[in-house]
């Protein structure tokens, strides 16, 4: 199981990647891993504005449906277009092609409180 070093970590399993003002937001290898098979995403919060851990949408795997928590606070800008047709993407590239949404950041300080990819290891382990 990998998380890259480059990424920032959340207790509840997504991932996320800060460039300029716009952070790239997905779930965790282990989080897919956990979830199975995944199936379907519903994410329709584009062009909102989400405080940090709000709900952003779901994602449902053969056997459940989990919430999607926001990592920081920020506006929606973007889902990932390629999810539509090919939720399975989650599953087999969940840092690059699975990614899920992008967010245009309100504070990026916040970023520097979430987990390091140590820090998340030693959770899930």
């Amino acid at each position: 199981m990998q998380f890259p070093a480059d990424l920032r970590y959340t207790k509840d399993h997504e991932w996320i990647k800060i460039e300029g003002n716009i952070a790239t937001i997905g779930i965790t290898d282990f989080a897919q891993g956990e979830l199975g098979d995944i199936v379907y995403l519903d994410i329709n919060t584009v062009d909102k504005s989400l405080a940090a851990e709000a709900v952003f949408g779901t994602v449902e795997a053969v056997k459940t449906v989990s919430d999607l928590f926001l990592p920081i606070a920020g506006t929606i800008a973007e889902v990932n277009p390629a999810l539509t047709a090919n939720p399975e993407l989650v599953n087999t590239d969940p840092y690059g092609a699975g990614w899920m949404v992008k967010v245009t950041v309100a504070n990026p300080s916040d970023f520097d409180q979430l987990m390091t990819s140590e820090a998340y290891a030693n959770l899930v382990h």
